[in-house]
Parts: structure tokens; sequence; C-alpha cells
């Protein structure tokens, strides 16, 4: 608050409010729809569903008119085949397939994601980008407070385990505003595919960092992500 307070206009108008409280309501359903799919369910099936967020603000920037051209469209196209193929994880035998409900809170989840990133966009319309980020998040810890109070999990407490959480913080919360951000400068459709590349950086990091096997199908998802970026910033 005090951040945007500094840095930012005045208050907001009702609209952008709204529109904000909208992303972060959406996000973080999303993102507890998504973790429970993950838990229940299995990656190979969940995370290529949940990426398929992009398709909402795509769909909403088409339908209000915007109109990539041919390049953009086509590399939009090859960006999502590669999120999807990047994000499948092999399935070790014996390992049940993803039951129902798995499947459907990751549809929930993208459904979430992509009404989030529309939310982002509209708002950001209407007010600077930090006044989007303080309401978004501050309606996000609200339902967190709420469910933390109900459900009452118990808290890390070692500097390590608040060390990491604090920077995943930051990264997420520093992503949103870059976001924001883009959509002020590009089209929505195309942003909303751009942020959705994700799950390519996640197994990226996975192979470089944690030593983690990747399968060749995820290389070339990876590949087709990154020429896909290629093509939509080549249009």
């Amino acid at each position: 608050m005090p951040f945007a307070v500094l840095v930012g206009d005045a208050f907001p108008p009702a609209g952008a409010v709204g529109w904000a409280a909208l992303a972060g309501v959406a996000g973080i359903i999303a993102l507890t729809c998504f973790y429970r799919a993950l838990a229940i369910g299995t990656m190979s099936v969940v995370a290529p569903i949940s990426a398929t967020a992009a398709a909402v603000p795509v769909l909403v920037g088409l339908i209000e008119g915007e109109r990539p051209s041919g390049l953009q469209i086509a590399g939009m196209a090859i960006a999502l085949a590669g999120v999807i193929l990047a994000s499948r994880e092999p399935v070790e035998e014996g390992c049940p397939p993803a039951n129902r409900a798995a499947i459907g809170l990751a549809l929930v989840a993208a459904a979430g994601f992509g009404t989030f990133f529309v939310g982002l966009d509209r708002a950001s319309e209407g007010t600077d980008v930090p006044w989007v980020i303080v309401v978004s998040r501050g309606c996000s810890l609200v339902l967190l407070v709420v469910a933390a109070l109900v459900v009452r999990p118990a808290l890390p407490r070692d500097t390590a385990s608040l060390a990491t959480l604090a920077t995943i913080g930051l990264l997420d919360l520093g992503a949103n505003g870059f976001y924001a951000l883009a959509t002020q400068e590009g089209l929505l459709s195309v942003v909303a595919v751009l942020g959705s590349l994700y799950p390519a950086v996640t197994v990226v990091l996975a192979r470089f960092v944690l030593a983690e096997r990747v399968a060749r199908i995820q290389e070339v998802g990876v590949v087709l992500a990154l020429a896909g970026v290629v093509a939509i910033s080549a249009g």
C-alpha cells in the first residue's frame, strides 16, 4: 500500500478496483484448485489442462476486436502446443490415471487463471499497476486468511522455509506486475499466450537446477514454445 501511494496516482476508480478484485479472487481460487488437482491426479493430465487458461483472454481479445497478424496467430498456436507438451510428465507404469475430480479441478483452475489474466488487463487500463497489484493481492490475502482460520494448517517456522516462501511471493508479485504492464503495451490475446509459457520455464529449471529427467516430448514442447515466442515477437 505505501509503495502504491508513493509511485501511483490517486486511489483508483471503482471500475478498476472491481476488476482487480475479480483478478485476485479468481487467481487464488485457481491456484487452490490447481494444487489440489496435482495432489489427487496425474500431473501429465492436470498441467496441460490448466495451461489452456490462455484461451480465455485470447477469446476475449478477439471478441473485442483485437486482430493479431497471421504470424502472431501461428506463433500463439505453436506456443500453446509447446506448453501442453512441455507440461506432460511421463506416467510411470502402475500409476493410476487422473480421476474425474482432478480433471474438473484443473478445468476450474484454467478458467480461474484465464479470468485472472483478463481482470488484470482491465484493471490496468483504469489505474496504475501498483494499485492493481495492491487491490488484487489484498483480496487474495483476505480469502487466504479466512481459509487458514477455517482449516488451521500447520505454518512453517524455520528460517529456510520462510525465506523460500518470501522469495516465491516476491517473484509471483513481480510476474503479475510485469504482466499488467505488458497488457498496457500489447494485445491481450498475445500477452496472455506469452504469460502462459511458465510450464516450459519450469521444465527447463527442473532439468538444470534440480537435475530432473526431462522426457523427449517435454524437450520438444520447450522448443515449440520458444519458437512460438519468436513468431509472436516477429509478427
